[in-house]
């Protein structure tokens, strides 16, 4: 059986499992709990009543986070001649064509999201396999693949996400640091919330959200009433 942590014995005793808190309550007291030596990541999690087995119950959407992620997205840019200038300008952290889907092909994948110019798509197919593992893969409906390199390249660095539910129904993704203030962690949740109510799919029946719970890298999930 994996051992506890002291600081996570310490971290349950605090907070109440089957209690369901709201939203501000929740992000205070994970801001209480005792925490890792660095700044962790928070998650947001959901349990959704969806079947995602049918394409016509798949959740998807993109979200652009008021108060981003904390960190700065490093952003790959598949493009040629007057598109790679503009990539280049808008912050882009890598911008080719070729050589960058040779160096993948390698087993390099250091970066965080994909955008790519809808011609060079007949090129990257090589590489899906590589790319989609990690949900990389750029994808028109979420809108990496595109002709608007500035706007997406400056969203993305910025603190757009994009979220898809899983095989078992849930959607996870990050909504700041612990660091943030209450207000701006409040905020980036709301937008994602927000988001994903937006992206229910019409086929969907019954309860559509479940279960929400937030949490930090280290710490426990904290359930929120919806």
């Amino acid at each position: 059986m994996k051992k506890v942590s002291k600081r996570l014995k310490k971290a349950r005793e605090m907070y109440d499992s089957s209690v369901s808190y709201s939203l501000r309550d929740a992000v205070s007291l994970i801001k209480k709990l005792p925490l890792a030596s660095f700044d962790e990541t928070l998650d947001l999690a959901f349990k959704l009543g969806v079947d995602a087995r049918h394409a016509d119950q798949v959740v998807r959407g993109v979200v652009v986070l008021p108060h981003g992620l904390g960190r700065s997205q490093r952003v790959l840019v598949f493009a040629k001649g007057e598109k790679a200038q503009e990539a280049q300008k808008a912050g882009a952290d890598y911008v080719g064509d070729q050589d960058l889907i040779a160096k993948i092909e390698s087993g390099w994948l250091d970066f965080d999201s994909v955008v790519a110019v809808p011609e060079m798509m007949k090129d990257i197919a090589k590489i899906g396999r590589i790319l989609g593992t990690k949900g990389l893969m750029p994808n028109p409906k979420v809108g990496t693949v595109t002709q608007n390199i500035d706007q997406t390249v400056k969203e993305l660095k910025a603190g757009r996400l994009s979220f898809r539910v899983n095989k078992a129904n849930d959607i996870h993704v990050p909504v700041g640091k612990v660091s943030f203030t209450e207000d701006c962690i409040v905020e980036n949740v709301e937008a994602l919330i927000d988001a994903v109510v937006k992206a229910k799919p019409s086929a969907a029946k019954g309860q559509y959200l479940r279960k929400i719970s937030l949490s930090s890298t280290m710490g426990c999930g904290i359930k929120l009433n919806i």
